[in-house]
């Protein structure tokens, strides 16, 4: 069963097939296309036009275009539209209007991405399974999954993230989600708002996707909690929250135990008990309002806790991976946190209390003490409050826990200079620099947890890590 006819996809977007041919799959981008997917040329920092020709090289079936490119046949498959991103939203529209199944949308300042994922382990055991490719989630990733998406999708997984006011709710009237997630509203994108409030007045706008009497599934802990609940009343929908102040799903206790978090919680009364096979509180948090997502779509409660104590976070977004410093002796290893895709001060503070609660081994390393050690990078679009935001991390809780931090940025520089000397590691102004002599700085028995926004390129650090021995994803 093909994804798309051309017939189908003229209908779908208005547009004029060039040829009669079938796709199996919908991409931007020729680095990643496969054989049979039909080729959009969206124009970004580059226009997409420029590789129609390369995309059919390497085995296209088609592409998306408003014009025909001059290096490309008259009658090579095409389908031609008036404007690419407009087309690309209509093929999003007719795919979610072919489609019979449940789809969930799922926003938030922080966790929102691993929320996804914890959906699509819990779900894909019980029914056909599409979701959003790693943080697809703005005015192309969210008509791009859904393009994507097959008929017979029984569960449809969509991210939806922002940057500006107003981004949210065409995305979520394209998505019409049956159920909503807002996994928590935090000082993030500052740059664009006035406050976090306003922020939650944008992420409450996802709800305007669902239809009345729909599941809109939200944080009860936050500051900001009245104002995603008044968004649910004035929608006239079925507003489920979780968290330890919550009345629906409420979570009673989190015990991280090594490398695991056992939850102790109530379903709308009922005792739940589930694990995760990953440290961290906020991973529990999120965890708690993903299995009141699944409920919500009629998905089976027993059967999502047994995979979610399967679910792993994965590179960049908290995956947590042993690094073997020394081929024969294999106990010579330091844990390594990578967190590196991005940042704000509500996930910054989530990934240092996950650092802060690690166990490390102590009497394997050169300097016999393991410690906790943290590179932290900039967290971007905090706006005018930034330099505040990060001064305020060294009076976080978790840092009392933590044995040095080293910094890049300088926006962390307000940090670095906040630190008492014992904990104080190196400043530099970028990621690069911080790779001069890191394996001086690490040792077998460390904890390292690497953090920063993703245009600080800490994932620099990350692979400098791993090349220092062979990395093994715990399991």
């Amino acid at each position: 069963m093909s994804l798309w006819t051309s017939a189908e996809a003229a209908v779908a977007t208005g547009g004029r097939a060039v040829g009669d041919w079938t796709c199996e799959g919908v991409s931007i981008d020729t680095r990643t296309l496969a054989p049979g997917d039909l080729f959009v040329a969206l124009k970004d920092v580059r226009d997409g036009h420029d590789f129609v020709a390369q995309a059919l090289e390497n085995g296209a079936s088609a592409a998306l275009v408003s014009r025909i490119p001059d290096n490309v046949p008259a009658d090579a498959p095409l389908l031609i539209v008036d404007d690419v991103l407009a087309g690309l939203e209509a093929l999003g529209a007719a795919a979610r209007a072919r489609m019979q199944g449940k789809v969930i949308g799922v926003t938030g300042s922080a966790g929102k991405t691993s929320t996804k994922e914890m959906l699509l382990s819990m779900l894909s055991q019980q029914g056909k399974t599409h979701a959003s490719v790693a943080s697809y989630n703005n005015h192309w990733g969210v008509p791009l999954t859904l393009a994507r998406m097959p008929p017979d999708t029984q569960f449809a997984i969509i991210e939806i993230g922002m940057n500006h006011p107003g981004e949210i709710a065409p995305l979520a009237r394209l998505a019409r989600p049956h159920a909503a997630m807002i996994t928590t509203v935090a000082a993030a994108h500052l740059e664009a708002f006035r406050d976090v409030a306003a922020i939650a007045v944008e992420k409450a706008s996802i709800f305007d996707g669902l239809p009345v009497g729909g599941a809109a599934v939200l944080n009860a802990d936050i500051e900001n909690a009245a104002i995603l609940m008044a968004k649910t009343i004035d929608r006239r929908l079925n507003g489920i929250e979780f968290g330890e102040t919550a009345y629906d799903y409420k979570l009673k206790t989190v015990s991280i135990q090594g490398d695991n978090t056992v939850v102790q919680a109530e379903a709308k009364g009922r005792p739940l008990l589930f694990k995760l096979a990953t440290p961290g509180r906020h991973f529990a948090m999120n965890a708690l309002g993903a299995l009141a997502i699944v409920e919500a779509v009629g998905g089976d409660l027993a059967r999502a806790v047994t995979a979610l104590g399967r679910w792993m976070p994965y590179e960049g977004r908290g995956l947590r991976e042993t690094i073997h410093l020394d081929p024969v002796e294999s106990e010579l290893t330091l844990s390594l946190i990578d967190d590196s895709y991005n940042a704000n001060p509500a996930s910054m503070a989530a990934a240092l209390e996950v650092l802060a609660g690690a166990r490390v081994t102590h009497e394997i390393g050169r300097v016999s003490k393991g410690r906790r050690i943290a590179f932290l990078g900039d967290m971007k679009e905090l706006g005018e409050d930034a330099i505040a935001l990060h001064a305020g991390l060294a009076h976080l809780p978790a840092m009392q826990d933590i044995d040095v931090v080293h910094c890049a940025g300088p926006l962390m520089r307000s940090l670095y200079d906040l630190l008492p000397e014992h904990k104080r590691g190196e400043w530099s102004e970028t990621s690069k620099e911080m790779l001069k002599g890191l394996r001086a700085r690490l040792d077998s028995g460390d904890v390292v947890l690497v953090k920063g926004s993703l245009s600080m390129k800490l994932g620099q650090v990350v692979d400098a890590i791993r090349k220092m021995g062979h990395r093994v994803e715990q399991t």
